[in-house]
């Protein structure tokens, strides 16, 4: 048994969807991660969830890790093949199967993205609210347990997949949950595999929950003094119970940034709060309001509004190339991007001492955050030749990682583990850790679905 023998087998079973080539193999051995490039043996191209099961048993039977490939926008290693084998490019499944409107869900395949399932429902009046910046793809989103802006308002990937079709380590094809929006029979396989970073399984059909537009929609952005002012006036918007869909929080770094990006926004560079309501008219303009009077008493700016569509695509926009921004503020630099979750309660706390972190260190690293539900990201931008800035930003990034351990949190919201954050899992999870590795090894006993990723088993 060898990959040498199952790159034999997949040519004959895929013929021109088996590649080799060295353009192919480098492309699918990078992401947006400071992980160096790590291709793969081979890359392959499957059209549906028999051939999934078909590449799966091969490589099950030779010992050949497989790694299943969205479009590579994860940033902690996920779907790098670090024990080699083989890359499944998913892109080839990226259809929407069946969109059941009268049901409010969508079964689709898992390398749809995230854009182009919004250009499907554009004429439904539906819509599938989560967002996390890249335009990645469902399946990766799924893996990954992703979230974004709107999850303050709609919550995260597990909490808006009902169902999947998944194809375990030994070829079965099995499937998890139903349409109906609830279930008490047995366990929930379902929020299993969501966040399982295909080292469970590889989904080959998704079942989303969808919810229908919203009759007004405003976005509207205001600036702070200082971030502590900011997170407070977060705070009590969160625990007043406005019901607002977006409340992210750029910091004047970052402002900055996006301002050198797009100098068509020409913002105040102070730490602001982007947000976005949604409802009735009357509900958004009395949500609004509140919400305008607790910035007010936290020393906040008065709001610039976004009501026209256009608008509020470029203000989110700007959001959501933060990360590109940020780039372009160093020419040339790499960017050791983490993230962390901690209670609301905790939140100026966190990110305080992180800003500290970050002034005491030769480094600028711009902070933006989902602060409505504690999630928080720092981009630390470094130059990849300076080992003693790489030293500083693992340093600054354990920080992260211990400070919101001991604040009640998690050390990722949305990122994921990866390769990346393993070292903290068991000091997150002490001996829920090892139950997780036992759920591996009962799941995938030849260890050959993403090896190495979220759990120790060595």
């Amino acid at each position: 048994m060898s990959i040498e023998s199952a790159k034999v087998r997949l040519e004959k079973m895929l013929g021109s969807r088996f590649r080799v080539t060295r353009g192919e193999l480098v492309q699918h051995g990078q992401n947006e991660s400071i992980f160096p490039v790590t291709p793969p043996d081979a890359v392959v191209y499957p059209t549906n969830t028999k051939e999934v099961a078909g590449i799966v048993t091969i490589c099950s039977e030779e010992a050949c890790p497989i790694i299943a490939w969205g479009v590579g926008t994860s940033l902690e290693g996920h779907a790098l093949a670090f024990q080699g084998g083989v890359t499944v490019d998913m892109s080839m499944m990226n259809k929407v199967l069946e969109l059941n409107a009268e049901d409010f869900n969508v079964v689709v395949q898992p390398g749809i993205t995230r854009k182009q399932l919004e250009h499907e429902l554009r004429a439904s009046g539906l819509f599938f609210p989560i967002d996390p910046g890249a335009d990645a793809t469902l399946g990766g989103m799924a893996a990954t347990r992703a979230s974004g802006t709107t999850a303050v308002r709609y919550g995260t990937l597990r909490d808006n997949v009902l169902a999947l079709e998944v194809v375990l380590a030994d070829g079965r094809i099995i499937r998890t949950g139903s349409r109906a929006r609830k279930s008490s029979a047995g366990y929930d396989l379902t929020a299993l595999f969501v966040g399982s970073e295909g080292t469970l399984g590889i989904m080959t059909e998704l079942t989303l929950k969808l919810y229908g537009q919203p009759e007004a929609v405003a976005a509207a952005t205001c600036s702070f003094e200082n971030v502590a002012s900011c997170v407070d006036a977060v705070t009590e918007i969160i625990q007043m119970g406005l019901p607002v869909a977006r409340l992210e929080l750029l910091d004047s770094a970052m402002m900055r940034g996006i301002n050198q990006w797009d100098r068509s926004l020409n913002m105040t560079e102070q730490p602001h709060l982007f947000m976005e309501f949604h409802g009735s008219e009357a509900s958004v303009h009395e949500h609004a309001e509140i919400a305008g009077e607790i910035v007010s008493d936290h020393g906040g700016s008065e709001f610039s509004w976004a009501t026209r569509t256009e608008d509020r695509s470029r203000l989110w926009k700007a959001r959501h190339d933060a990360y590109y921004a940020a780039k372009a503020m160093r020419p040339n630099c790499m960017v050791l991007t983490t993230d962390a979750c901690v209670p609301i309660s905790r939140l100026a706390e966190a990110i305080n001492e992180t800003v500290a972190d970050i002034e005491a260190s030769p480094l600028e690293g711009p902070i933006v955050g989902h602060v409505g539900d504690g999630n928080f990201h720092i981009a630390l931008l470094l130059d990849p030749e300076s080992e003693d800035e790489i030293a500083a930003a693992k340093t600054i990034q354990a920080n992260i990682n211990h400070r919101a351990l001991r604040l009640g949190g998690t050390i990722t919201g949305e990122h994921g583990v990866g390769i990346g954050k393993m070292r903290y899992m068991a000091k997150e999870h002490g001996d829920a850790w090892k139950v997780m590795s036992a759920i591996k090894r009962a799941l995938d006993p030849k260890n050959v679905l993403n090896p190495g990723k979220v759990v120790q088993l060595n």
